[in-house]
């Protein structure tokens, strides 16, 4: 199972975003879920580096399927519509493929 948690602090700012483990929907390489959670993340950060001035810290470790992406401060507007479109994809996926292979959390800080 993949687990998206995604961290605010009390004002609803974005802080980080970690996806982590194999969605687990089909072998490696045919696993549509796990393949469109990555899509997601990967373009995220690439759309973020891009498309903003805003920096950001990304950890990952592909054998264990972890991306994790931290902001060295709050996002701009153009990043935050970025994250939250991310959020929407993600959600998407849930509502699709449902709790057996994708879990997102919802933290505050």
């Amino acid at each position: 199972m993949t687990t998206i948690t995604i961290t605010k602090k009390s004002d609803d700012t974005f802080k980080s975003i970690e996806c982590n483990g194999h969605a687990g929907y089909a072998e490696y390489g045919e696993d549509i879920v796990c393949a469109a959670v990555s899509v997601l993340t990967i373009n995220l950060v690439n759309s973020i580096d891009s498309l903003t001035e805003d920096k950001i810290i990304v950890d990952q470790d592909e054998d264990q399927g972890l991306i994790r992406i931290r902001f060295e401060n709050d996002p701009s507007h153009d990043a935050d519509l970025l994250l939250k479109s991310f959020e929407l994809g993600v959600d998407s996926i849930f509502r699709q493929y449902g709790k057996k292979f994708l879990n997102i959390k919802f933290r505050r800080e």
